[in-house]
């Protein structure tokens, strides 16, 4: 099987998809005659002209908006965020426009639009452009939201989310944009709100999503090495979560650690625990441990990113925590 970049995949995804249904266009900073900020959209205002690729001016909030209204009226948007800080600026649109339509109008007005663009710490981009919005978003009803960890489901989830009638959050990395990975020639899709199992293992299930999937397969590899197995389960979507797959893993190793970059309070690792030791508390042999993001604003220094950051020496660390092995 042939191997291509998790931005090529998207585009794949994003040609795929509008090749089919004239109603998909693309709009974003940069989408269109720069062919993305990240390259994403390469070669897709050749393929597909300037009323279906279109730049925008710096605003986001105003061409939120836009998708928004062409939802509405029965257009299929995909807004690119530059980077999800950046839509800060149009949350008003996401979140009372985009997540609360369908509901406000009984039904009569479905939004059906991807937003997607990087997010989390890409590098030395200090605090303002480093911050992770999954859990955010997350929180309101009305949205679904998917974070890739590879290549072949950043396309397989992206081709999903373009044709969901609802409004899909689509949140990926730039540290992850020239990764390679093997994704089929032949057409797929991923269903969202189905996690998959990464790694099987027997003494303890560590549960992530997007790029810090990485950093655990690396810490599951460390593990093995010191006779530690462990299973490494990948959410790939955030709302709606598979809390089925989680706990049967649980259930079997009787201990869980999550991984997640962002800051501690109110995190997704924080709604996944309450659920397994709501649902599967009979079945722990210790309490749940997360390795979380610093509860600071993400510094610029690279030794500051390093202690702020998850990694396989922290992973480990509260992996042997909740098997009494600690060191």
């Amino acid at each position: 099987m042939r191997e291509i970049q998790f931005r090529e995949a998207l585009r794949e995804a994003l040609n795929e998809e509008m090749r089919k249904d004239e109603r998909i266009f693309l709009m974003g900073e940069e989408v269109a005659e720069y062919n993305g900020a990240y390259k994403v959209s390469q070669g897709m205002l050749e393929e597909f002209g300037e009323k279906r690729v279109i730049d925008t001016p710096i605003s986001e909030l105003g061409f939120a908006g836009i998708g928004v209204g062409a939802a509405m009226n029965g257009l299929i948007p995909v807004i690119e965020f530059m980077t999800f800080n950046f839509s800060l600026v149009a949350i008003d649109q996401v979140i009372n426009a985009a997540a609360k339509m369908m509901s406000m109008s009984g039904g009569q007005f479905p939004v059906p639009i991807v937003f997607r663009g990087p997010t989390g710490s890409a590098g030395m981009l200090s605090s303002q452009h480093s911050q992770c919005f999954e859990n955010w978003y997350a929180n309101c009803p009305g949205l679904k939201v998917v974070v890739p960890s590879n290549p072949y489901d950043a396309k397989g989830l992206l081709k999903s989310a373009i044709i969901d009638p609802d409004p899909v959050i689509f949140m990926e990395s730039e540290q992850m944009y020239g990764d390679k990975g093997h994704v089929p020639e032949e057409e797929y899709y991923i269903p969202i709100g189905v996690a998959d199992i990464k790694r099987l293992g027997s003494d303890v299930t560590l549960v992530s999503f997007g790029k810090m999937v990485k950093v655990v397969m690396a810490a599951a590899d460390l593990l093995a090495n010191e006779g530690i197995s462990a299973e490494v389960i990948d959410l790939r979507s955030v709302r709606p979560i598979d809390y089925d797959t989680v706990i049967n893993s649980v259930k079997k190793t009787n201990r869980m650690v999550f991984i997640e970059e962002s800051w501690p309070l109110g995190s997704i690792a924080t709604e996944v625990t309450f659920k397994v030791q709501k649902d599967a508390f009979d079945y722990l042999d210790a309490p749940i441990l997360r390795v979380m993001g610093g509860d600071v604003p993400l510094p610029y220094a690279p030794t500051l990113i390093e202690e702020y950051l998850p990694n396989p020496t922290k992973i480990i660390a509260a992996v042997k925590e909740v098997m009494y092995a600690r060191k």
